[in-house]
């Protein structure tokens, strides 16, 4: 499944502020929430905090994949946000994430989630386009750069 796929325009926010691992979390969960009426903030913020006490999604090189298993959706629901000021999530490089790409996923999706995860990291180790979506203008071109970075 193709970063375009779950990406729409609207599911690509640039210059976001936020204080706290919690806040951002929460902030994922409204808005995927809020652009799928099928989907329950709740469970999804639920989810995504579960998953981190397991271990930070902190990829390293100020990008955070955070992920969480949902029943309330048919299909993967993604975001991409760029912040304003780095938090620090406890990535093993110690460096705070700025670039973070976060995943809804479907229970039933068991096998594709490991391939999708692993294609996102890879696509996320590109230190190139990680300087190129730091330097976007706005979520326009971030969207214009997440689609065309395809391998």
């Amino acid at each position: 499944m193709l970063d375009s796929d779950l990406l729409s325009p609207g599911r690509i926010l640039a210059n976001i502020s936020i204080n706290s691992k919690k806040r951002l979390l929460e902030l994922i969960s409204l808005t995927l929430a809020k652009k799928n009426k099928e989907l329950d903030s709740r469970e999804i913020f639920e989810s995504l905090c579960a998953r981190e006490q397991l271990g930070s999604t902190g990829l390293g090189n100020g990008v955070a994949i955070p992920h969480g298993r949902i029943s309330c959706a048919d299909n993967v629901e993604a975001l991409f946000l760029r912040l304003v000021k780095p938090l620090p999530l406890d990535a093993d490089d110690g460096i705070p994430v700025d670039l973070v790409f976060a995943l809804a996923v479907p229970n039933n999706f068991s096998k594709d989630h490991s391939k999708l995860l692993a294609s996102i990291a890879d696509r996320f180790s590109d230190l190139e386009l990680l300087e190129q979506l730091r330097k976007a203008k706005d979520a326009t071109e971030l969207g214009q750069l997440l689609s065309s970075s395809h391998p």
